[in-house]
């Protein structure tokens, strides 16, 4: 564990390219890397214009961006409250192990009862089993009788 040196930041409009890197590397890990449309533009209106929804976390170890979450609110009618849902957690493949996703979760966590939200979700890849086993030993569990469906518009 490293997290004496590890700091957990919220992201600003001067991050947005940092962010578009961060976006960038897991779509190459997760083999959709052809799939990246955003640009620096689209990230710092969505992220940081007049209309935001999402917010960013970035990880830095001794000064150095090794990681990044992106999450923003959703609602859940059956609890009556609102949760967060976790579009992206991504740490470099050579900073992996060492605590950092799981500081950038529990931060989530975290913020999640601050603000009084009902759970947290997310998806993962059903070919990342090291991801799948990590979140299991969160305590996180699948919800497999659930499909995700998408729409592009």
């Amino acid at each position: 564990m490293i997290l004496q040196d590890l700091l957990i930041e919220k992201a600003s409009e001067k991050d947005v390219a940092l962010i578009l890197n961060f976006i960038k590397e897991l779509a190459v890990y997760e083999k959709l890397e052809t799939e990246v449309v955003a640009s620096e533009e689209l990230l710092r209106e969505a992220l940081f214009g007049k209309e935001t929804n999402a917010e960013v976390l970035i990880a830095y170890y001794k000064n150095q961006a090794v990681g990044f979450a992106v999450f923003f609110h959703n609602f859940s009618t059956f609890l009556g409250r609102r949760g967060i849902y976790l579009e992206d957690v991504f740490v470099k493949p050579e900073m992996r192990g060492k605590g950092i996703g799981k500081a950038l979760l529990t931060h989530i966590f975290s913020l999640a009862k601050e603000r009084n939200c009902g759970r947290v979700e997310w998806s993962v890849l059903n070919w990342n089993e090291s991801a799948i086993n990590f979140y299991k030993s969160l305590g996180a569990v699948p919800m497999d009788e659930w499909t995700v469906f998408r729409l592009k518009v």
